[in-house]
């Protein structure tokens, strides 16, 4: 899970940030992107792909990459992502994220030679940074795992306060994803304020 990150820092790179995103596909509420810098890559609890961990031990891991870390996100609502489609939302988002990000760093300070950016899968960056993007990452590296699992968090808890909310359709069980009972509840009572309309008419 440290090959990407060696492989940049013996090319000189002191500031490597790993970056994920959480709720590309569902059909309710907001794309959630994290850019997380690991202080440290020795952890006690599972920092794998968010989907591989349970409820628990996302939540578990969570907290010790709040310890270890400095992280942020960037978060694009429905109405942003019906505008400009998904992948550009993600794309800000990410921006957003890193940009976030870098201002909190003074030790390594972070500038366009010595940060590098490990993105997962699908998700693009706009900035002047040298970048790498791996398909399956948040599996093959530990600074995208971390940002998986904090995305993933950071989300899921968004869903559940809109949950209180929008009580009707079940969005701390799903999360906003398409589930069967989700697009039952469509049907019955409409579409909520946070419902994407582009991916529910699809």
């Amino acid at each position: 899970m440290l090959y990407h990150e060696r492989q940049a820092k013996g090319k000189g790179y002191s500031v490597i940030v790993g970056i994920d995103e959480a709720g590309r596909g569902p059909l309710a509420g907001p794309v959630v992107v994290a850019a997380v810098y690991l202080k440290s890559f020795k952890f006690k609890n599972t920092v794998d792909d968010s989907k591989k961990l349970s409820p628990r031990k996302r939540n578990a891991a969570f907290h010790e990459i709040s310890q270890k870390s400095f992280f942020s996100v960037g978060v694009i609502n429905e109405g942003v992502i019906d505008s400009i489609n998904i992948s550009r939302a993600a794309q800000f988002a990410a921006d957003n994220a890193v940009m976030k990000l870098l201002k909190t760093l003074k030790n390594p300070r972070p500038s366009l030679k010595n940060t590098f950016l490990l993105l997962d899968g699908r998700l693009r960056s706009s900035l002047p940074y040298d970048f790498k993007e791996i398909i399956g990452g948040d599996g093959l590296s530990l600074s995208i795992a971390a940002a998986s699992i904090v995305a993933k968090v950071v989300r899921d808890r968004m869903m559940v306060i809109y949950d209180r909310i929008y009580p009707q359709y079940g969005f701390a069980a799903h999360k906003g994803y398409g589930t069967q009972r989700h697009k039952g509840t469509i049907a019955r009572w409409g579409f909520s304020p946070i419902h994407r309309r582009s991916f529910c008419c699809v």
